[in-house]
Formats: C-alpha cells, structure tokens, sequence
C-alpha cells in the first residue's frame, strides 16, 4: 500500500510540473528566455490574462523541467506553473533542506537590481532526488517572475 501511495505521488508531481517525459534539463539560458517569454505575454495580453496563463498546468510556460511563478514583490504567489495550491503563499520564509532562505535572498537581490540568481536545493520530481536549482528572477512592473533550473 505504502509504495503504491508513493507512485501515486510522483504520478501526480510529475503530472504538476510538467515534466513526465522529459528528456534532458533546460538551461540557464532556457529559464531566462522564459521569463522573458511571460514579460511578452504580459505586455501583449496584460498581467491578469499572463497570470491565468501561468496556472495552467503543462501550458504555453511549462518545458521540459521548467515552469514560471509569477509574485507580487513582497513573496506572495500570485502564478505557480509547478503547484497551484501554493497561490496565495507568501513564500518569503521557506527555506531548502539547508535552512536557506532562498526567495528572501532574491528579494534582497531584487532591492538592488532588476533581475538575478539564487542558488538553494529543491526536490526534483524527474528524480526524486534533492538537487541543485538555481532560480532566475526579474522584477517587470509591480511583478517577480521566476524560472528555477536544475543544475544536475
């Protein structure tokens, strides 16, 4: 019964993210490209169609491992490509396995400057596994649009 449940749970992250299928990794240059795809979107459709956008699961923002959260600056979830139910979070206080406090330090980051990385570690559901993720972020009006890349 356990591993069935557990099966089921990672039928149901891989179906979340997008990624069942997946053959290789995006890139760096992949999750920024993307996030400059929602800022397109955004400008050609405005940000309420863009955010609707985004919480569609295996939509016009979900590839390969990627997918786009889109928050308001201050760390609430207003888009989740990855997880719906965490719209509406204010995420500023989670942290990896590490104790990292990794979209705060983007926050800071983005005080500072219109766009940068966070590196933190995350469960990846291709794999299962903990792995590295680096997360782009870059302030477009009152928005943070972020794309996380699994580094491995």
């Amino acid at each position: 019964m356990r591993n069935v449940l557990r099966a089921m749970l990672f039928s149901v992250a891989l179906a979340v993210t997008g990624t069942a299928g997946a053959t290789e990794h995006a890139t760096k240059d992949d999750a920024v490209a993307m996030v400059h795809k929602v800022v397109a979107y955004i400008k050609a459709n405005g940000k309420d169609k863009a955010i609707a956008e985004v919480n569609i699961p295996k939509g016009r923002f979900v590839d390969r491992d990627l997918y786009v959260t889109i928050g308001d600056g201050v760390g609430t979830v207003l888009a989740h490509g990855g997880n719906p139910r965490l719209v509406g979070k204010n995420l500023t206080e989670v942290k990896d396995v590490d104790g990292k406090a990794f979209v705060k330090e983007g926050g800071e980051i983005l005080k500072t400057k219109n766009s940068g990385w966070v590196d933190y570690k995350w469960p990846n559901p291709v794999s299962g596994k903990i792995e590295s993720k680096s997360l782009y972020s870059e302030k477009f009006n009152d928005l943070v649009i972020s794309v996380g890349v699994y580094q491995d």
